[in-house]
């Protein structure tokens, strides 16, 4: 999951039809895995950027509650 919460793990290829695929690098055999399709490619930079943050969220939540205040 950590390797997902980093946009160098991510890219976008454009497909015959035009539209533009993100993909994530699956870091145990090293493959691209797509994700999503877009018609643009802001919206495929965006669900980029969308996936990217809410992956790094879960990775913060798995290091279990975040102390805001001691006294």
């Amino acid at each position: 999951m950590k390797h997902l919460s980093e946009k160098k793990n991510w890219r976008i290829v454009q497909l015959p039809n035009g539209f533009f695929q993100t993909e994530c690098l699956n870091p145990e055999n090293e493959t691209w895995q797509d994700v999503t399709r877009r018609e643009t490619i802001e919206g495929a930079e965006n669900a980029i950027d969308g996936s990217v943050d809410h992956f790094l969220k879960k990775v913060e939540a798995s290091a279990g509650p975040k102390v805001v205040k001691t006294f």
